[in-house]
């Protein structure tokens, strides 16, 4: 029996049927047999580098012995605690048989901010995607819960039902010294929790048509030249294209030996109910504070009923996290004691070098170290990246390109000068706190920050005016701290 006959019974088994009439911008002009025939044709051109190392007309043995798998061997304390979950599958879109084997368009894992949205824009598109996280939803993550405007902006929906505070204030201080107030005509950061962000995002992603599973834990990725495989809950996901969205420990960048970093910082954060204290005098500003932390600084959020404490820097920081944090209290006249909620997690910092795509797999957000040097948001990247993920994707299923790897410099490209910014005042923060703090904070650099972070300009290159000589000033501090953010721009 040939290979295309095999592939056939397959499709009936599983009873995979022609896209509906939303996605004729994904498989315009195919006929049922034709995109059953497309799923092999494009699979074989899909890797240059597998198409030259495979033989023609090679067993399907041979392909997946060539694709890149691995087995988690070694299940983390949550992914013990999934053991229990219920079976996924309550939130599909598609009415699906149950069976062992599922094919998609697209496979996504992960539904934090990057992984949802992506899924959403390919569903909206008339891609058949399927979305899936380890966690049961809502669930919660540590982060300062902050989606600046621009980040914001990049959005195809409002994110009015999330939002529990809007920052247009900024109090700045160096060293926990004299605060200096900064003010804007306009919102600059909306402020959320993640559990109530994330969930929102995956009930977008499965209004729009995809078919969101929680509490699948994924133990297995392959991806080759015919497609990508997925693995979990004793289930088998087969697709087209895959998008690792699974954070900085996840799977998919160590099994297709995709990512890398440059380095990886640490924060710590903690939870003070308004009832406490007195919180009113944190609603609707952002408080930053910096000479605190190495490679950071530390922060006051304003949420609905409490308002978020943290600090993060350097990954040598770690053991003094707790310190900083308490300091951080101490400064605002709280007790470190009172916090709820007090947790740790990881900033995954991208290396210039780092491989975003491969083949009919990339990365997006977190999972591809996608976080801004000096801020430590990833919210702006995550959204960036999930657009251009899609975008990679819909060419690869509409046969306008054969991989997805188009992705990664187009990506590179857009972010390259505010990585160098970004890395550059990381570092001449360290090695020149006090010049580097009293020039951001006059009123023309402080405002360009501002058009930057509403996404009125792309970059600190796109400023133009007033700003100008205090930001040449920047730069020779830069400069002089080893412009670390030099491997960025000619990525």
């Amino acid at each position: 029996m040939s290979r295309r006959d095999e592939q056939r019974q397959v499709v009936e088994a599983v009873r995979v049927n022609a896209p509906d009439d939303r996605a004729e911008d994904l498989h315009a002009g195919r006929s049922h047999d034709d995109q059953q025939r497309a799923h092999t044709t494009l699979g074989r051109q899909a890797t240059k580098g597998c198409e030259e190392n495979s033989p023609s007309g090679g067993s399907e043995e041979q392909l997946t012995s060539q694709a890149h798998r691995h087995v988690d061997p070694e299940d983390s304390e949550e992914e013990r605690n999934d053991e229990g979950a219920e079976e996924p599958g309550a939130r599909s879109h598609h009415d699906r048989q149950n069976t062992r084997v599922r094919r998609y368009d697209a496979i996504v894992v992960g539904a934090g901010p990057a992984g949802s949205t992506a899924a959403y824009r390919l569903a909206a598109a008339g891609a058949d995607v399927l979305l899936l996280d380890r966690a049961k939803f809502p669930r919660d993550k540590p982060c300062g819960g902050g989606v600046t405007e621009r980040a914001a902006r990049l959005l195809p929906f409002s994110l009015d039902t999330v939002i529990e505070d809007v920052a247009t204030r900024v109090d700045l201080r160096l060293r926990y010294g004299r605060t200096i107030e900064r003010s804007a005509d306009a919102p600059l950061v909306y402020m959320t929790q993640r559990k109530r962000l994330d969930h929102f995002l995956a009930e977008q992603a499965a209004a729009a048509g995809a078919d969101f599973r929680d509490g699948v834990r994924v133990k297995e990725v392959e991806s080759d030249d015919g497609g990508v495989r997925v693995t979990g809950n004793g289930e088998r996901y087969e697709a087209e294209a895959l998008i690792g969205a699974d954070g900085a420990n996840g799977l998919t960048a160590r099994t297709l030996e995709l990512g890398g970093n440059q380095s990886v910082g640490v924060g710590l954060e903690g939870n003070l109910p308004y009832d406490r204290f007195d919180g009113e005098r944190y609603r609707g500003k952002l408080v930053l504070e910096f000479g605190v932390v190495s490679g950071g600084y530390a922060w006051v959020f304003p949420k609905g009923d409490h308002a978020n404490f943290g600090v993060g820097g350097w990954g040598s920081e770690g053991p003094a996290l707790r310190n900083h944090l308490r300091h951080l209290c101490d400064a605002h006249a709280v007790s470190a004691d009172d916090l709820e909620d007090v947790r740790g997690y990881r900033l995954p910092l991208r290396s210039a070098r780092s491989t975003l795509a491969r083949g009919r797999a990339l990365l997006v957000g977190d999972a591809a170290g996608l976080i801004d040097p000096v801020s430590g948001d990833g919210m702006f990247e995550g959204f960036l990246s999930s657009q251009y993920a899609a975008e990679a994707t819909r060419d690869l299923l509409a046969g306008r390109a054969q991989t997805l790897e188009p992705y990664a410099p187009r990506l590179a490209g857009r972010l390259a000068t505010h990585l160098w910014a970004s890395w550059g005042a990381k570092v001449a923060l360290d090695r020149f706190p006090r010049t580097m703090f009293g020039l951001a904070t006059t009123r023309v650099v402080w405002g360009a920050v501002e058009r930057i972070v509403r996404g009125d300009v792309t970059d600190v290159g796109a400023v133009h005016g007033l700003a100008r000589p205090p930001l040449k000033a920047v730069k020779l501090l830069v400069h002089a701290a080893g412009d670390p953010g030099r491997p960025y721009r000619g990525a």
